[in-house]
């Protein structure tokens, strides 16, 4: 009975896998929205995060649903993290988009006007959506696949 179990449960798990290897590797090519943040957090930090996010699931769900877009936020102030403050020149908080091409950073771009969009929510989305779209045009159809 044991042996039953222990082959059920090798099975099961060798068919995850299977579907898991069936799916192109999105990992290969992506875009990655940063949020950059510190540990200290002001309504309009987190209304850049949180609008940030919002869009980005709002447009573009079926590029965060397939890998092809993937949302991070991110604290510098975390030992880890650091590095991102050298790595896209960041002086406040930030959105940043970054196109990964095999695992190197292909190009970025710091989305500055974020800061001057606080107000005007609807400008703000259609900043986020047209520079998100403008980097996942970027990839290939190969990528899309």
């Amino acid at each position: 009975m044991k042996v039953m179990r222990v082959l059920l449960i090798i099975v099961a798990v060798a068919s995850v896998g299977l579907s898991v290897f069936a799916h192109p590797d999105v990992s290969k090519v992506k875009v990655i929205a940063y949020y950059f943040h510190g540990n200290f957090r002001c309504y309009s930090c987190r209304f850049i995060e949180k609008n940030t996010e919002l869009a980005i699931k709002k447009y573009f769900d079926d590029a965060l649903k397939s890998g092809q877009l993937v949302f991070k936020a991110v604290n510098v102030e975390k030992k880890e993290n650091q590095h991102f403050v050298n790595d896209y020149q960041l002086y406040t908080k930030s959105v940043v988009l970054s196109l990964v091409r095999d695992g190197k950073e292909m190009k970025f771009k710091n989305l500055e006007k974020v800061w001057q969009l606080l107000r005007n929510k609807d400008e703000f989305y259609n900043y986020i959506k047209e520079e998100t779209q403008g980097f996942l045009d970027e990839l290939s159809e190969e990528d899309k696949t």
